[in-house]
């Protein structure tokens, strides 16, 4: 299927989950497509089938952005061939607490959730800045509206996310630019195997499907949005997230991590 070709996006972690389903989507609506993960043979496999499938280029880039050389490899990317989007989705989650972690562990998981989204915002957005146009999508969590996992420094880096996209936002965004973190509940990808999550034992209603939250992505960035939330049940959680007293969410919190048959303190 032949598209009329768009300016060029980059997604990162694009070869599974929500990564996976926004190369999709951006590639249907005719961008050609930079997709960087860790692993050569998948990114081959999802850039083939997307130029099959939409008529679009889609070139790989394989990187550990959780390493400094891996980040500079895609940096470089950026200065080579400007991005139209860039989609800041790799991210790490750890199967257990703060207490139970190495720091080798816990500095991969700042590298890859923090460290990497804000040199590679910082590198695509002031070219944005100077062409007078661009977007970038940062993939948060809702998790980063409180200290949803006692013990884990996921809901942390996320947090940080979060602020970060909404700061960049205000400043270039009368600039012709859009910078916006995207903030999903639980959402059915690989993620959550990857991370130890108890899915089985989670309620149906609790579950995102990662289409949805693409297009919901998709059209809060065109809103101009700088934080999307997406599905009803979310922004009510979040809501509520926001009202609660502090003392009475860490009362709950622990309670809530253990009903989802996880250990206290393990990533989403």
């Amino acid at each position: 299927m032949a598209t009329t070709p768009r300016g060029r996006a980059l997604i990162t972690g694009a070869t599974a989950g929500i990564g996976a389903t926004f190369a999709r989507h951006l590639a249907r609506a005719g961008h050609d497509v930079l997709l960087v993960a860790r692993d050569a043979e998948r990114l081959a496999a999802v850039s083939a089938q997307l130029q099959e499938d939409f008529g679009v280029r889609a070139a790989t880039l394989p990187a550990d952005l959780a390493q400094p050389e891996g980040v500079a490899a895609v940096e470089q990317a950026i200065a080579a061939e400007p991005v139209e989007l860039l989609v800041n989705n790799a991210g790490i989650g750890l199967n257990k607490s703060f207490l139970k972690s190495t720091m080798d562990e816990e500095l991969r998981l700042l590298n890859l959730n923090v460290v990497a989204v804000m040199r590679l915002t910082h590198t695509a957005v002031g070219g944005m800045v100077d062409r007078g146009r661009g977007a970038i999508i940062n993939v948060s969590s809702v998790s980063g509206f409180a200290a949803t996992m006692p013990g884990s420094t996921y809901p942390a880096s996320k947090a940080w996310v979060t602020s970060f996209s909404e700061s960049v936002a205000m400043q270039v965004k009368h600039r012709g630019v859009r910078v916006m973190a995207l903030c999903p509940g639980f959402t059915r990808t690989e993620f959550h195997q990857r991370a130890g999550i108890a899915a089985a034992q989670m309620p149906d209603w609790v579950w995102l499907d990662a289409d949805a939250v693409v297009r919901d992505g998709l059209r809060d960035l065109r809103k101009g949005k700088m934080v999307s939330v997406p599905s009803v049940r979310y922004k009510l959680a979040v809501g509520a997230l926001k009202v609660t007293p502090r003392v009475v969410l860490h009362r709950l919190m622990p309670r809530g991590a253990r009903k989802m048959g996880r250990t206290v303190g393990d990533a989403q």
